[in-house]
């Protein structure tokens, strides 16, 4: 919990202005990019590998860089609490990773239940373990081309769901 205190000052999005509030657009690109950096260094922790051709990671000491520090710090945080929750997700929701539609129908519909009692920044952090667990579940079982529909799966969730309450704290801020 000392990780949650320390990181409430973090400012995360992308943008050239700070005077304004960031667009659905900003948003949407901002929290892909988090999941495909946040789903790279759980494949790596894990000791497996994945392509991802238009993964460019945040420039070093960059906002997008920061806040995907934190979001990996609290989602290790997370995992040390719940330590099952985030392994074998697959197996956990008995789906079969060889359908794209399974698996981001099911993590749809893990974020809805994640979601259903509100919006909180733990609760974004969940949701990004969710999608690693899955990806790496999809990436051991040869279904690598997966993970670009998670992160893209992610995406559309924020989108639909998250992006005005992200909005409404100034974009990724951790407050």
């Amino acid at each position: 919990m000392e990780v949650l205190r320390r990181s409430s000052g973090f400012a995360a999005e992308i943008m050239d202005a700070f005077d304004r509030s960031p667009t659905e657009k900003e948003l949407v690109a901002q929290a892909k990019a988090l999941g495909r950096e946040f789903v790279h260094a759980r494949l790596l922790r894990a000791g497996l590998a994945w392509n991802a051709p238009e993964r460019a990671a945040p420039a070093p000491g960059g906002r997008l860089a920061e806040v995907c520090a934190v979001l990996l710090r609290l989602g290790d945080e997370l995992e040390l609490i719940r330590p099952s929750v985030y392994r074998n997700v697959a197996r956990q929701l008995n789906i079969s990773v060889h359908s794209e539609t399974v698996v981001t129908d099911a993590l749809l519909a893990v974020a809805a239940q994640i979601f259903s009692a509100g919006i909180t920044w733990g609760k974004v952090v969940s949701l990004y373990l969710v999608a690693a667990g899955l990806a790496v579940d999809c990436v051991r079982q040869a279904q690598p081309a997966m993970v670009h529909a998670l992160v893209d799966c992610l995406g559309e969730f924020v989108r639909k769901t998250l992006v005005t309450w992200l909005r409404r704290r100034g974009g990724w801020e951790w407050k």
